[in-house]
């Protein structure tokens, strides 16, 4: 009897321990359809551990991803819209891929081994994330959903034809999302390409680590690891310099609150109404993944901390968040609710030699793996 008790108390320990492991899930819906009556599909990730992400078709695009704060409860931490009418009304990038070219390409005109291409305006006078219609805006084939013991996944992909939006080649794009049981969220672009081309690809979820339509994420913390960033014009586009954070409201080495220094009469902080800036973390690529940034808000004590082996990383401060938007909590969006953090090439690297290469050619492999790392922090003074 002892030894049958025994052998039962470790079958079901093994059980449970089975049930624990095999908790994460992967599952379809419909989002709602397009004009022409095209189903949108959403696809749904849970890690087990209280973390949900939801991914559209529709943009290859975070919906929305509810993380837990210091005491457990979860939120949903990006912006976003409730429903499909609002990211075709008013798209705003809400947690969107961006591209062709990510950022900003000045005048929408560049030069590729010899031959002169124009792109869409659609910025002033420049061309942003990919021009009218980027792949913001463009409808996604879902393929594999996919989950195992430890992590849930889906893999997205895009076929833009040789000529798209005044780009060169036929670019075939992939991004996967994967959440896993360490509460990390990894977004994995990949592209090839026909044809000598340019690309540049990202994505632009707004964060607000209090919960999506919480207010300012003015008082949150931010560590940015690095110690230059590119100046820009009154059109946001770089100068061509390359200028040391030091002594400025740019320097984010030690973390401080995002809007310490944000009204401070800094002629750059007024050309972007707030941050609006590429800081350069490497001068070339990384071999893999490593810290660029770090958030930290106090009131939930909910941690970001973010990996990529891009060279760049965009920082936007949520300047044009006007108060016209309702978000999928039935918030209004203001100025400031939210930030953006894009590892990315440096804008307008196609007309800035000294910034690198967007350069990608048959036979070559394009790949931008961002991490999101989720943890907490206890309240202070209780550490």
């Amino acid at each position: 009897m002892q030894r049958a008790g025994l052998m039962g108390s470790i079958l079901g320990l093994a059980t449970l321990s089975m049930a624990v492991h095999a908790s994460t899930d992967a599952k379809r819906e419909t989002f709602g359809n397009m004009p022409d009556g095209t189903h949108v599909d959403a696809v749904v990730l849970d890690n087990g551990h209280g973390m949900t992400a939801r991914i559209l078709a529709l943009g290859a695009s975070l919906q929305s991803l509810t993380v837990p704060d210091r005491s457990g409860k979860g939120a949903n931490i990006v912006l976003g819209y409730g429903a499909l009418d609002g990211y075709l009304e008013a798209p705003q990038y809400f947690g969107a891929t961006v591209g062709r070219y990510a950022n900003r390409i000045a005048k929408g005109r560049f030069t590729l081994d010899g031959h002169a291409y124009t792109v869409p305006v659609n910025n002033g006078a420049n061309s942003l994330h990919g021009g009218t219609r980027g792949f913001d805006k463009v409808l996604w084939t879902v393929g594999e959903v996919k989950h195992d013991a430890d992590k849930a996944s889906v893999t997205l992909s895009y076929v833009s034809p040789d000529g798209d939006m005044g780009y060169p080649g036929k670019l075939t794009a992939t991004v996967t999302y994967t959440l896993d049981s360490a509460n990390r969220l990894s977004i994995d672009y990949g592209a090839t390409t026909d044809k000598t081309t340019i690309v540049n690809l990202s994505n632009h979820a707004y964060w607000n680590l209090s919960g999506e339509g919480a207010g300012s994420v003015m008082e949150q913390q931010l560590t940015i690891a690095g110690d230059a960033y590119l100046p820009v014009d009154a059109g946001s586009i770089p100068t061509g310099e390359i200028r040391k954070v030091d002594g400025t409201p740019f320097d984010f080495r030690q973390a401080k609150p995002i809007g310490r220094d944000i009204r401070t009469n800094d002629v750059q902080l007024l050309n972007g109404r707030g941050y609006d800036h590429n800081w350069v973390i490497s001068r070339t690529e990384a071999t893999a993944p490593r810290m660029v940034a770090r958030v930290e808000d106090p009131a939930s004590g909910r941690v970001l901390t973010l990996k990529s082996a891009q060279p760049g990383l965009q920082f936007y401060s949520g300047n044009f968040l006007d108060g016209t938007t309702v978000g999928t909590g039935g918030h209004v969006y203001r100025q400031g609710d939210a930030f953006v953090l894009e590892p990315q090439l440096y804008p307008d690297t196609p007309n800035q030699p000294s910034f690198g290469s967007a350069r990608l050619e048959p036979g070559h492999a394009y790949r931008n793996l961002i991490v999101y790392e989720f943890t907490t922090e206890p309240a202070r003074g209780t550490r």
